[in-house]
């Protein structure tokens, strides 16, 4: 099992339809609008690094409304 915390700016505005769009997605376990730097600090479990890489970059980076992210993967 990966375990990633994933660090997202949205558009502004967009945080909460960006979350409950996350939210959605059997991939994320948990998702919390925060202030500061970035918008948006989501849980992610997948069960190998190819298919965080998958859903990171089919899924989430093809998202309008996200502008960046910032990927930690739990040790």
């Amino acid at each position: 099992m990966v375990t990633a915390f994933i660090l997202m700016v949205t558009a502004a505005g967009k945080e909460r339809e960006v979350m409950e769009k996350l939210l959605a997605m059997p991939e994320v376990k948990e998702a919390y609008v925060v202030y500061g730097e970035y918008d948006l600090v989501v849980k992610v479990e997948t069960d190998t690094l190819k298919e965080l890489d998958q859903f990171i970059t089919e899924k989430i980076r093809r998202m309008p409304e996200i502008q960046m992210t910032s990927t930690m993967i739990a040790i």
